[in-house]
């Protein structure tokens, strides 16, 4: 009889893109043809992005990535100002991000794919697969009542997905932390927003849902999707410049994109994203969001041409390539924190 120690026993370890140059790398691969010669320009527009004084970068992940060995480098962007707003799906900053940071972790599966062993005896043992990553589901549960608490301790009223998230960095904040190695946490220290459209399709979701039927009739702490659209809008028009560096598609995708509308829509239009990357394994044949092309989004006025580039591979090959190429040319060492969740004010929180 299989017990959960016998699957959650060698975690998935975060690639540090600190300790691997990869410059020389990346320029080789710009030689070559297909998705390496694709995967070295999206490299150089990236550095391009943090060598422009003028641009905003704004980072945007979907699918499985902290999770898959990513996080360290997403906090690592923020840590070394490689990015001033993140836009991302609820499951990487809540079930995966803020879930490792309460201490709790991914755990490798390979033994699932080579054994064949079924899905339904994890279901008996509560862990949840991803592929071949496993997650603890009780742990999960922990971190669904730990945003309960969070919402349990504010103001009871409508917040956007970026305010609340603003308090989950301030409760890591207030409990310390052994790795600080998070996200959330990195994003909160150094005043990044962080915007989660779909913000009740993870943990959060669960935990508020919790909050919410626990308070009844009174007052309590809710999701403002449009509050979300009107910071993000507030901020294009405020940065003008902006690039976009892109992990996976999805909604994260589609609502970067659409504040360069939504300025047209209110009479102040600001300029179509001047810089655009995308790492996806999405068709562009089903007509579908996450596949579609940077050029296509032209024609919807949102991204300019000329350092635009589409990278057809998935994000845990790529993705350290990119942005490994980015920070060793250090351009980010001449950028300033714009500290943009000050400019949009955020809430007077104390969370324990």
């Amino acid at each position: 009889m299989k017990e959960k120690k016998d699957f959650l026993h060698t975690p998935v370890e975060h690639i540090d893109i600190t300790r691997y140059p990869v410059v020389d790398l990346v320029e080789a691969m710009g030689k070559m043809a297909f998705s390496a010669r694709d995967l070295a320009r999206a490299a150089e527009i990236y550095h391009r992005m943090l060598a422009d004084p003028e641009c905003a970068v704004i980072l945007c992940l979907a699918g499985s990535l902290v999770s898959a060995g990513l996080r360290k480098m997403f906090a690592d962007m923020v840590r070394f100002r490689m990015v001033d707003i993140v836009v991302a799906t609820g499951a990487n900053i809540v079930d995966q991000d803020f879930f490792e940071a309460l201490g709790f972790r991914h755990y490798q599966g390979d033994l699932i794919l080579r054994t064949g062993v079924h899905d339904e005896t994890l279901r008996d043992l509560y862990i949840d697969r991803i592929y071949d990553t496993l997650i603890d589901e009780e742990q999960l549960r922990i971190c669904d009542e730990t945003v309960r608490s969070v919402a349990d301790q504010l103001e009871p009223r409508a917040y956007s997905s970026r305010e609340f998230i603003y308090a989950m960095g301030a409760y890591l904040e207030s409990r310390g932390l052994e790795d600080d190695n998070s996200l959330v946490f990195q994003a909160y220290r150094h005043g990044v927003p962080i915007f989660c459209p779909a913000f009740s399709d993870c943990s959060a979701g669960f935990g508020l849902l919790l909050h919410q039927v626990a308070r009844g009739a009174e007052a309590k702490v809710s999701i403002d999707s449009v509050k979300d659209f009107v910071e993000l809008t507030q901020l294009k028009r405020h940065v003008s410049q902006s690039g976009l560096v892109m992990f996976g598609g999805g909604v994260p995708k589609n609502f970067a994109q659409d504040v360069v509308v939504a300025t047209d829509l209110l009479g102040t239009p600001a300029p179509m994203h001047r810089y655009a990357i995308q790492v996806t394994v999405a068709d562009v044949r089903d007509g579908g969001l996450s596949g579609s092309t940077l050029r296509e989004a032209t024609s919807w006025g949102k991204v300019d041409t000329g350092f635009e580039q589409m990278v057809f591979s998935e994000a845990t090959l790529a993705a350290p390539l990119i942005v490994g190429y980015a920070y060793q040319k250090g351009a980010w060492k001449y950028r300033q924190e714009r500290r943009l969740n000050e400019f949009l004010g955020v809430p007077a929180v104390t969370v324990t």
